[in-house]
Formats: C-alpha cells, sequence, structure tokens
C-alpha cells in the first residue's frame, strides 16, 4: 500500500508489472487519472462522469439506500433508480465526498511540538493542539475539510485538504439480489458473483461551492473524472488501485498481535454473534426493525466474518510464530548495534510496558463503550459531552466537538430516527448491562454501580424500565439538546440524561488515563518503528507505512491463486455461474430478468472473447484493506475497469502479516455492472452518462 510519495522510489516496478502512464502522472494527484478518486469518509469512490456522478460500491451505499428506505418502499429489496436528476434522492445529511487538493508535510511542525511538551500527558495535548491548529488554517478556506495524519508510528505527519461535498445523492443502486448476491455466505469467498456497485452524485451550490442539500443545488462538475476502459481485461493484465485503505497492523507488536488473535477477535465475534441473533429474532415479527438495524446487522455480519477468516489464518500460517521471529530479528539487529541500539531496544521495552497497562482494564474497556453507545444513551452520552465542550473556546475542545463538528453531530441526532426502535435499543442495553455485572470486581465502574443501585436481575429490570421513559427517542427533542448548556443537563430528570451525568467524570477520567499511555508512546514508537524500517532496509527490501485511511496506491496483476489445499482458481467468474448458484431463496435469489437473459446468452455485446461469455467478478493480485471498498480497479491507461469489493480468504489475516502467494483482492468487473444496467435493471441514463452506448442483445 505505497503512499503517493513513494511513486518516484517504485517508477520501476510499476513499468515492469505493466504500466503504461508515465509513472509521474500518477503523483500528479490532483491531476488525471488520480484527481478522480474521492474518499467517502469510510470508503473509496470515483468520478465517472463531467456531471458529478461517481461510482461505488453497493455495499458503501447501503447506508444510504437503508435511510431511504421503509417498509413499504424498501429499496434495498426492490433497488433504486432515478431517471432523471430530479428523482435522485439524499443519501443522508452526513454524507459526504471528499476530494483531494493537496497534501502538505507537516512532520517539523509537529514533532517541535511533541518535544516542547514537559510530560505525557503534555505530549498528547501538544499533538492535539498543534493538530486543531493545523486543521483550522487549513479550514481558513471555506467549503474545505482537512485530515491530519501520522505515519509510521509518528515519524512522519501530513495534512490533507480535501474539498468536502455535502449534498450527495443516490443515483442508481441495483437490488440486493443483484448487489448483495451471495450475501454473508460467500462474503471473503471466491469464486464470488456479486454485483457490487451503486452510483451517487455530487452536488453544490448554484456559485460552484460545497453547500448543504438544497433543492436549487446543481452537479458538481470536477475537472477529472475516469473513463470506462474501451479496452477488454484479461488474465495476466496490468491493474492498479487507488484508495482509502483503513487500518493495517503489520508493524504492531508481537504481543499486540497475540491478544488481539487470543481475545479482542474472539471476543467481539461472540459479542457480534448474539447481537446480529437479538436483532434478527425482533426483526422477524417487526419489519420496521428489520429495516431500521439492517445496516448495523449487515456491519456485524462482516466483522464476524471478517474476525472469524483471520483467526483461522492466524493459525493456518502459524503468524504468531511469524510475528515474533520478526521481532526478534530486528532485537537481535539492534543489539549487535551496541549503544547505537539502545533507544530502540529502550524503546520497545516502553512499549511493551504500555501495552501491559492498556490490556489489564481491556473487559471494562470494551464493555464501557459498547453500553455507552447503544441508542439513548449514546445519544445523551455525546449530547452532554457537547454541551461541556462548548464552554470552551472553540480551539481547546476535544476533536469531535469543535464547530466545525456540528453539522455531522446534528446529523447523526437526525438519523437515529431511522435507525432506532425502543423495543430493539431496550434489548441492547440489557444485553451491554448483563455484560457489566460479569466483569471482575475490580474493573467495575463505581458511577455504573451506583446508579444500577445493585448487582441482580432486578437491578437490571429497574434500570431498563426507568431508560424507558427517555424522551431521547424524539427527534425533536434531541435537536434542541444540542442548543442546551451544561446546567441544564445536569438538572435534568430524563433518565438517559442522568445516566450520561453519572458516568461523564469516569469518562473522562478514563480518556485522560488514555492520552497519558499515548503520550509515552508518541515517544518510544517512531524510535522502535524506525528501527524496523532500518533493519528492513538493510536487507535491501521497501518499506512502506501501515494503512491509515490515507491515499494509497497498489498494483499488480489479474490473476487467480491456489488454495493451501492444492486446488487452483481462475481470476475471472462469468454470469452463467450466477444462474448455477441460483437457490430462489436469500442470498443466492438472482432476478427473473437476470436468469431470463443468461438462458437466453443475452450477453448485450459485452462478452469476453477469453471467456466467450460476461464476466462477473475478477481477482488481482493487489493489496488493500477496509476502506479500498469501492475503490475503482484501472488498466495500464488509467481507465476504469471494475471496482474493489473484496479480498479472498485467505488475504484477510493480511492486516497483520502479509502472503503475497495468497492475497488477492475481488473486483466486480465494469462489463457486468454494464450488462445489468442494460439487461437486468435497466439505466440506460447513466450508461448514457458513462460514455457507454448500450449494446444490442446479442448471443454467442
Amino acid at each position: 500500500m505505497w503512499v503517493p510519495q513513494q511513486l518516484p522510489q517504485i517508477a520501476g516496478p510499476l513499468q515492469q508489472a505493466g504500466l503504461e502512464l508515465p509513472p509521474e502522472q500518477l503523483a500528479d494527484l490532483t491531476g488525471d487519472p488520480m484527481g478522480a478518486v474521492v474518499s467517502l469518509g469510510g470508503c473509496t469512490a470515483s468520478f465517472v462522469s463531467p456531471q458529478g456522478l461517481v461510482v461505488t460500491n453497493h455495499h458503501c451505499a447501503y447506508g444510504a439506500i437503508q435511510l431511504n428506505s421503509t417498509p413499504e418502499n424498501n429499496l434495498i429489496e426492490t433497488g433504486f433508480n432515478a431517471a432523471t436528476m430530479a428523482d435522485e434522492v439524499s443519501a443522508g445529511p452526513n454524507a459526504r465526498i471528499y476530494a483531494l487538493d493537496s497534501i502538505d508535510d507537516v512532520t517539523a511542525q509537529v514533532r517541535a511540538a511533541i518535544e516542547a511538551a514537559p510530560d505525557a500527558l503534555g505530549r498528547s495535548q501538544a499533538l492535539e493542539a498543534i493538530e486543531k491548529q493545523l486543521v483550522a488554517d487549513c479550514e481558513a478556506d471555506e467549503g474545505y475539510r482537512c485530515r491530519f495524519y501520522s505515519f509510521a508510528g509518528g515519524n512522519t505527519y501530513r495534512l490533507f485538504k480535501n474539498l468536502e461535498i455535502k449534498d450527495v445523492r443516490l443515483v442508481h443502486a441495483p437490488p440486493n439480489s443483484v448487489g448483495s448476491y451471495g450475501g454473508d455466505v460467500d462474503n471473503w469467498m471466491w469464486p464470488r458473483h456479486t454485483g457490487d456497485y451503486s452510483f451517487y452524485r455530487a452536488y453544490v451550490g448554484p456559485d460552484g461551492k460545497p453547500a448543504a442539500f438544497a433543492e436549487d443545488n446543481v452537479p458538481y462538475q470536477p475537472e477529472h473524472w475516469l473513463k470506462v476502459a474501451d479496452e477488454p481485461l484479461e488474465t495476466g493484465d496490468f491493474v492498479m488501485v487507488a484508495g482509502y485503505p483503513g487500518r493495517t497492523a503489520r508493524y504492531a507488536l508481537a504481543a499486540e498481535f497475540d491478544e488481539t488473535a487470543r481475545w479482542t477477535y474472539p471476543t467481539l465475534k461472540a459479542h457480534y454473534e448474539n447481537l446480529v441473533e437479538l436483532v434478527e429474532t425482533a426483526g422477524a415479527k417487526d419489519e420496521a426493525i428489520e429495516v431500521k438495524y439492517a445496516s448495523t446487522v449487515r456491519g456485524w455480519h462482516n466483522a464476524m466474518k471478517n474476525y472469524g477468516g483471520q483467526l483461522e489464518g492466524f493459525e493456518r500460517i502459524d503468524a504468531s510464530k511469524t510475528k515474533h521471529a520478526g521481532e526478534a530479528a530486528v532485537l537481535d539487529w539492534l543489539r549487535a548495534q551496541g549503544a547505537d541500539g539502545e533507544a530502540a531496544l529502550a524503546a520497545h521495552a516502553k512499549l511493551l510496558e504500555l501495552h501491559a497497562a492498556e490490556s489489564a482494564t481491556r473487559e471494562r474497556d470494551l464493555v464501557l463503550g459498547q453500553l455507552r453507545r447503544t441508542g439513548v444513551l449514546g445519544a445523551a452520552t455525546s449530547l452532554y459531552r457537547l454541551a461541556i465542550e462548548k464552554q470552551k473556546p472553540d480551539a481547546e475542545r476535544e476533536p469531535g466537538y469543535q464547530q466545525r463538528d456540528l453539522p455531522g453531530f446534528e446529523g447523526s441526532m437526525r438519523q437515529m430516527d431511522k435507525r432506532y426502535a425502543a423495543a430493539m435499543d431496550r434489548q441492547l442495553q440489557e444485553y451491554w448491562l448483563r455484560e457489566y455485572l460479569k466483569l471482575p470486581a475490580d474493573q467495575r465502574v463505581a458511577a455504573i454501580d451506583s446508579w444500577l443501585g445493585g448487582s441482580d436481575e432486578a437491578a437490571i429490570r429497574a434500570a431498563l424500565d426507568t431508560l424507558a421513559k427517555t424522551a431521547l427517542g424524539d427527534l425533536d427533542t434531541r435537536l434542541a439538546l444540542l442548543q442546551a448548556d451544561r446546567a441544564a443537563f445536569e438538572a435534568s430528570e430524563d433518565p438517559a440524561l442522568q445516566f450520561a451525568v453519572a458516568v461523564m467524570p469516569t469518562l473522562l477520567a478514563l480518556e485522560e488515563q488514555a492520552e497519558t499511555r499515548a503520550g509515552d508512546d508518541l515517544l518510544a514508537r517512531p524510535v522502535y518503528l524506525q528501527a524496523v524500517a532500518d533493519h528492513k532496509a538493510s536487507l535491501g527490501e521497501f518499506v512502506y507505512p501501515d494503512a491509515n485511511s490515507s491515499l494509497r496506491i497498489t498494483f499488480g496483476n489479474v490473476q487467480g491463486y491456489t488454495r493451501p489445499d492444492g486446488v487452483r482458481l481462475p481470476p475471472f467468474t462469468t454470469i452463467e455461474q450466477v444462474a448455477a448458484k441460483h437457490t430462489g431463496e436469500e442470498p443466492f435469489d438472482a432476478p427473473q430478468a437476470q436468469l431470463k437473459a443468461i438462458a437466453a446468452k443475452n450477453y448485450g455485446g459485452l462478452a469476453s472473447e477469453q471467456l466467450g461469455t460476461v464476466p462477473v467478478n475478477f481477482m488481482a493480485d493487489l493489496d488493500i484493506t477496509g476502506g479500498n471498498s469501492g475503490s475503482p480497479v484501472m488498466n495500464a491507461q488509467g481507465e476504469l475497469i471494475g471496482l474493489v469489493f473484496d479480498m479472498n480468504w485467505e488475504s484477510v489475516a493480511s492486516n497483520w502479516v502479509f502472503n503475497p502467494e495468497l492475497t488477492r483482492v475481488i473486483a466486480v468487473d465494469a462489463r457486468y455492472m454494464r450488462w445489468v444496467m442494460q439487461e437486468v435493471f435497466p439505466a440506460p441514463q447513466v450508461l448514457q452518462e458513462l460514455g457507454v452506448a448500450e449494446q444490442a442483445s446479442s448471443t454467442p
């Protein structure tokens, strides 16, 4: 996952792999084609027309589809297609498109601020202060959103300036039976047959500047957009992906890895399984709950399977042994440096000490974090914290509570109406309160014990009955509290607000403890990770930083892989395989229009000569992780040939241990997207805007 600044270093490998563009063209992040790639703040997307049309994954647009769905008009099931721009619907008040404007290296300023701090807590506070100052200066230009990134544990800091487009509208999304074909059963699997694509459109005010949703807004006109490739994609072809991968931990300590593998993932997976069962049982009896929690449940399902896949992968490749051996090699190398290695060895020891301190309260931190984020308790806690922070000058407020964050804050309060049901929220509260009572005595929280007033079932029932009287399920109440001062919260008799007031001192104290540990980490981790990089360089290896949600580029070639059991799998799947998987029941419930077109061999002029039919998904030996979803897959000329949406099962462990032999990405082929919009779920206006004329129906 190369950072853009490394492209000059890897020009040779890029050209050897088959890139036909000048490598320096890719280094121009606001030029063609990189200027077309945008962030959605959790997924990636790209402009594909001069009228602000944006393509991303169906699962990235799923929240917007869910927000516009009701039991009577369930767009998740039926799909959505806006015949004209006037028919396009808001993707939600918090939907955003971030178009990169510039990247500045701010390492010198940040390091100077950290080094001037008197102690660990001071270092954390100094980092926060310089980040807020840099971001505020960057956002002085109206319409921009700036993000501050740390690389390699704090060895480098960069500031990304993005145009923030606030009016995002849903244009086209296929039905779930196409966009999520195979569902959780096929998630992370190969072969795959999913039409994981959807379209948004970016809108701005009549003056061309970003503006909140309004009827008189106009389509944004980007300087660059991707052209859909004319040349067919075949096995062995060069491909590259530009996107915003979330997090990897390939340089984490072996002890940090072990805790993740032995406790964090198994524990979270078990909790998500329980929560999914709760919501799905309730949803089977109440369709409103099913629709409102659809996006939440989908996220849990994805995490459950991801964690399970990682755990299986860790065991298969004995990842713990690999991590410990790699760390031991670095430490041995440092010891051989004599005095020159002492600082890094001390830093490593300090990181182990910090990790142990954090691990000591892991059960408490998990349960407390989950409990205070359930529906009304989450709203109450965040609203009260906002009132506390608003007492301070804007520059001194905690990140997330500054003036720049208030539109998103209000959007969250509004969206809660579409993702909250009181009866379901009560069950989630009950689940986490039961988990709280299981905590060891030394991890219990005095404020919650006092609020509960007991440690038995009767105390839980009483707390739930009391919380049921809250008014925070009402939108107007939540919006009014956005303007309330601290005194109003502390005088309130609303039970959810009383919970927030009771636990806030504890939350603030725990936050300060975490900031103190982070301040020590700020000194130790850069030193140790620089030693890791130096060790790799001594072996002649390229070094790239862990993913951190900033722009990255990965490249390789279309190819299948050989599974650990020796079975060789090809790089393409076909529409005939979609029909072969069809059972008529979710998640293998292909639409009848699709089955008829497949049976008639109606390929619409989009068949691959190599395959003799329409390709659905393809694989390539690229390197991605969560956040890359929706990233454009580009060919050697920088044209759009597909969208990344997944990895194979054997890749899932690559967040921690990268294996190039088994790691593959899975993408939806642009030819399949076109075929669906042509033959299955017609969207002639989208095809026309993409500049790909609808083909005449044809047979081989």
